[in-house]
């Protein structure tokens, strides 16, 4: 049996629940339902549709459906929605996918599913299981998180209150970059000590923009962080930008705005299995755009976390 017909079987067996972030896309979610209801029903797919207004609305009720037996699990939002739904499932044997429909899709674009949500329900359709990794976050305060996509601290984590205020209606990758820019006015660097226990590199303190940890190879909408990431080899790539003057930020930022690339010799990369954030003054670490918690933090891979659909390579 080939994957694509396991994967119909399953869908047909089970269904496909749906949990949807009803403010992702600026509130358009129900616009795309029944576009996604149609297309599900004519592959003999029944779907539904949950609609959740917070993060832990979302995580009860997949919880619920997994108690239930349900199967096919899919997030209708952005990396935050998806990261909702990955810790609810992770330990199940859920089958998981992602409608991409937020500020950010990062996730979505590392498993090449197109940015609309409904073309993006047609790919899964025709698509295969795949297991990915996760990253693994435990706090100064010892929470312990899951993210899929990348997380840091630094001046990212001061713009998400911008990105999710001010500029929350500016387009992908623009949104993040006009943040950045807000969140830099009157920003202090932070004092960073890395460590790589388990690892032949040694520790690194410096002043910094941003400390991140990610999982896929972008970051915010498209910004190319990490190009060498990849959700399957088991590693996550640590990405240190030291402090830019005023001069420097303005020259990266044609080429940021334009392709998503960051091109300075201040920024300095690892390839590893974990890693240890501390600060010298305290700072919060978010993942997947949601705040999680203070500093110092560890980060490790999760390798082969959970399972989810990915578009076939045909």
């Amino acid at each position: 049996m080939s994957d694509r017909a396991e994967v119909l079987g399953i869908l047909r067996e089970f269904g496909v629940t749906v949990f949807v972030n009803s403010k992702a896309g600026g509130g358009r979610a129900r616009s795309y339902l029944r576009q996604i209801q149609k297309l599900f029903e004519s592959n003999q797919v029944q779907p539904q549709f949950v609609m959740t207004n917070s993060a832990g609305e979302l995580e009860l009720a997949a919880q619920n459906a997994i108690l239930q037996g349900r199967r096919a699990l899919f997030a209708m939002g952005g990396d935050g929605t998806f990261q909702v739904l990955a810790n609810a499932a992770f330990g199940s044997d859920a089958l998981l996918g992602v409608l991409p429909l937020g500020g950010g899709n990062d996730f979505a674009a590392a498993l090449g599913l197109p940015d609309d949500p409904v073309r993006a329900a047609e790919a899964l359709l025709r698509g295969h299981p795949r297991f990915v990794d996760l990253a693994r976050v435990r706090t100064g305060e010892g929470r312990t998180r899951l993210y899929a996509g990348g997380g840091g601290i630094g001046l990212d984590a001061q713009a998400l209150q911008y990105a999710n205020g001010m500029f929350r209606h500016f387009p992908g990758r623009f949104r993040y970059v006009a943040s950045a820019l807000r969140a830099l006015a009157g920003y202090v660097p932070i004092d960073v000590r890395l460590e790589f226990p388990g690892s032949a590199f040694g520790a690194m303190e410096a002043k910094a923009l941003l400390a991140g940890v990610l999982n896929t190879p972008t970051y915010g909408a498209g910004m190319q962080l990490a190009p060498g990431a990849d959700i399957g080899d088991g590693l996550l790539e640590v990405v240190l930008l030291e402090n830019l003057n005023v001069f420097e930020v303005m020259a990266i930022l044609p080429r940021l705005i334009g392709s998503g690339e960051l091109r300075t010799s201040r920024l300095k990369r690892w390839r590893i299995e974990r890693v240890r954030l501390t600060t010298g003054q305290s700072c919060l670490f978010h993942g997947d755009g949601e705040i999680i918690g203070p500093t110092p933090v560890e980060i490790e891979a999760v390798p082969r976390a959970i399972q989810v659909l990915a578009p076939s390579m045909e």
